[in-house]
Formats: C-alpha cells, sequence, structure tokens
C-alpha cells in the first residue's frame, strides 16, 4: 500500500472513505489554504469565512461519508464547487445582490502578485505596486460574483471551462461575469482618476 504522502487528493478521499482517518487530515493539510484563500476573497469578512470553510468541511465528510464522491475529477475542484454553492446559499438567505462595503480586514495581502517579477527600478516597483493595491481595492468593489471570477482566473488561473464548472454555470455566464468586472473596474478607475498600467 502506497504511503499517504505519496497519495493524490483523490486517492487519499477514497482512503478516507474505506475508513483511514488519517487520510483526511492530509487532505484538510493540503487544501485548507487555498480554500480559504479563495472563500475570504469572495466573501471579505473573516468570520465569515471561518464559519463557510468549517461547512464545507461538515459538507465534504458527509458527501465522503455517504459515497457521493467519485475520483473521476479533481478533489480539489469538488470541493471548491461545494465552497461555492455553500458561499451561494449564504447570499441567498441575506439577499445580497448589492456591492459589498470595503473593510480594513481583507487586503488580500497573502494573495498578492509577487512584485518581484516586475521591473527592478525602485521607481517601477513603487509605480507597479500601487497600481496593484489599486486594483485591489477596485476590486473589493465588485459584487461577489465578479469578485470570485476574476479571482479563480487571475489568482487561481482556472481557465473559463473550469470557472464554469465550479461555478455552476455556462461558459458564456462566468464570461458575461468577467467582462462586467472588468467594465466595473474600468469605470471605477476613471472615476477616481486611477491610471491601471504597470510599467
Amino acid at each position: 500500500m502506497k504511503n499517504l504522502n505519496e497519495m493524490t487528493d483523490e486517492e487519499l478521499a477514497l482512503s478516507y472513505v474505506g475508513g483511514c482517518n488519517k487520510a483526511f487530515d492530509l487532505l484538510l493539510q493540503r487544501n485548507q489554504s487555498k480554500l480559504f484563500s479563495y472563500i475570504l476573497f469572495v466573501v471579505r469578512d473573516h468570520n465569515l469565512a471561518d464559519d463557510i470553510f468549517q461547512e464545507t468541511f461538515v459538507k465534504v465528510i458527509t458527501r465522503l461519508q455517504e459515497g457521493r464522491y467519485t475520483a473521476s475529477g479533481r478533489f480539489a475542484s469538488w470541493i471548491m464547487r461545494i465552497a461555492h454553492n455553500v458561499i451561494m446559499d449564504r447570499y441567498r438567505l441575506q439577499k445580497s445582490d448589492r456591492i459589498v462595503e470595503t473593510n480594513e480586514d481583507n487586503n488580500l495581502g497573502n494573495i498578492g502578485i509577487p512584485t518581484e517579477l516586475f521591473d527592478t527600478s525602485i521607481e517601477s516597483r513603487y509605480v507597479n505596486e500601487q497600481v496593484l493595491l489599486d486594483v485591489k481595492k477596485l476590486m473589493n468593489k465588485l459584487p461577489p460574483t465578479q469578485r470570485e471570477v476574476v479571482f479563480m482566473r487571475f489568482y487561481q488561473e482556472l481557465s473559463f471551462k473550469e470557472i464554469a464548472e465550479l461555478t455552476n454555470v455556462s461558459i458564456n455566464t462566468a464570461l458575461g461575469r468577467m467582462r462586467y468586472a472588468i467594465i466595473n473596474l474600468r469605470r471605477m478607475a476613471k472615476e477616481h482618476n486611477i491610471v491601471l498600467q504597470l510599467v
């Protein structure tokens, strides 16, 4: 039998279903940071993100124990879809189709784009850091569905097909949300005289 550390997430999930609790501990360890970052980015409230994260993993455990997981797809995509559904259920309950206000707790510092990738001159680095900060502030003002698709596309580098599958919408809807997100970002940038161009 394979060592747990050598198993894929899909194999670990099936091992947990077979009765190995340590397999689930490793699954949680491998996926918690990425999943929590995604949830926090969408809901923008640390306490709510904690609640949704826990609710997501309760659903993951329940579905695994009920035999509702097959290793036909990526485990990470499967749990992201569950998290997305939990988030959308929360928004439906709150009837929250409004633009979410910015709060100080969620500056996305741990998800940021590494600035070392840019030109190393001090002036260029300063300008690029400012542009990225401005983009993050503007993104926080997008509606949740648009913020979600931007996060999945640019921070998790998912394809629109994967985004559509994870969010249970058509590819056209995912593309439409991205289009509206870009339109809104451009409009907000223009209103605030922000130049969104890296140097």
